[in-house]
């Protein structure tokens, strides 16, 4: 594991529970809007901030009574190797597990998934599946993702599907194309949601530094896309 930072306390990063985050290095994807590039560029990591998997785990120990669960985020946490077990470990403190992840590693999560080690999943929707080769050039995340969300509509698992709306990456339409593919994987991808996440763009820090000039959607627009979303999903958050 490859982490690079904690948060020791958020009520706002896992629904409904009082948590920790832990922020792995690294990401496959190069989304242009990214807005933590010093842990997605390797030319930006600083190598000296790494926290050693025990002292996560030490902290942890000592918040048995304190925190609920456990958000693990990135960067893209599935590129980890031990990701498994550190998650295990976490688990077996008592700890619930929620997973941030772009989906592109479908053994991965089935392998999380027939393991019952995660108990939350948020996973990142870029934006509508033509458009996808503008985060990364692999030619096979949309099949990967596709498998994942369906595995994970099929599990016990709770289930966010979140979107950062960027003008020019992400648009009206793209919503109505993202809604036909979402249940073109599964019909039921919408009934089993805890909720859609729709947050907006912020330009103050991107890994495409031409974009810190771009001006965000307005709250209308904003509420306009979250209303595309609504006719199918009951629980739709909006984030300015």
């Amino acid at each position: 594991m490859f982490i690079g930072g904690l948060q020791k306390f958020t009520m706002l990063d896992y629904p409904g529970k009082i948590a920790a985050v832990v922020f792995t290095m690294g990401c496959n994807f190069r989304c242009p809007f990214c807005h933590n590039p010093e842990i997605v560029n390797p030319k930006l990591i600083n190598y000296d901030n790494e926290i050693k998997e025990e002292e996560i785990l030490e902290f942890l120990e000592s918040r048995k009574n304190n925190l609920e669960g456990v958000c693990i985020t990135g960067g893209e946490p599935i590129l980890q190797l031990g990701l498994k077990e550190f998650i295990r470990k976490i688990k077996e403190m008592g700890f619930s597990i929620k997973l941030d992840t772009n989906a592109s590693h479908f053994g991965i999560i089935n392998d999380l998934v027939e393991n019952n080690l995660v108990d939350y999943w948020a996973i990142d929707i870029k934006t509508s599946p033509s458009k996808y080769k503008i985060m990364t050039k692999k030619n096979d995340v949309i099949e990967n993702l596709e498998k994942s969300i369906d595995l994970i509509t099929n599990s016990k698992s709770e289930l966010e599907l979140r979107t950062t709306v960027v003008p020019g990456y992400v648009n009206q339409k793209d919503f109505d194309d993202i809604i036909n593919w979402l249940n073109d994987i599964n019909k039921n991808i919408f009934p089993k949601l805890s909720r859609y996440s729709i947050q907006n763009f912020r330009p103050e820090k991107t890994l495409r530094e031409g974009l810190r000039s771009v001006k965000p959607y307005s709250n209308i627009e904003l509420n306009k896309m979250a209303e595309r979303i609504r006719r199918h999903c009951g629980n739709v958050a909006v984030v300015d």
